[in-house]
């Protein structure tokens, strides 16, 4: 089953990995932003299956957009993104309701566990 997923970030080098991880499961990138206020409205817009969502970024970081996000879409599926020593900002992130979290740097295997799980899917082979 092919999924939509929204990758957030305002790193290219990033959302090119992320694209990659998520392409290689054989799932859908519907759009990718590099601030919180783009995501709050791509995933308004596009309702995918699973938004990606990094903390740290400009304009609005991605607590703010987590937050707007369930708010307005309680039932939005959200993994944060975040960079080692972010544990205040990842703990707060949960406390606001996104389902899980991954690390960078990113290990494909680790990322590609916790989108199934986060989904509901069967643990996908990545195809490389």
């Amino acid at each position: 089953m092919s999924h939509a997923v929204l990758i957030v970030d305002d790193a290219e080098f990033t959302r090119s990995l992320l694209r990659e991880i998520v392409m290689d499961l054989g799932w859908t990138v519907v759009a990718e932003a590099a601030d919180g206020a783009q995501a709050v409205e791509l995933q308004a817009r596009l309702c995918p299956d699973l938004v990606l969502l990094d903390i740290t970024m400009p304009i609005m970081d991605g607590n703010e957009a987590l937050a707007a996000i369930l708010q307005r879409d309680p039932a939005a599926k959200v993994v944060m993104i975040t960079a080692l020593g972010q544990k205040e900002q990842v703990l707060a992130a949960i406390k606001l309701g996104a389902r899980d979290f991954v690390i960078k740097p990113f290990d494909a295997e680790r990322v590609t566990a916790t989108l199934a799980r986060v989904l509901g899917t069967p643990e996908p082979v990545i195809a490389r």
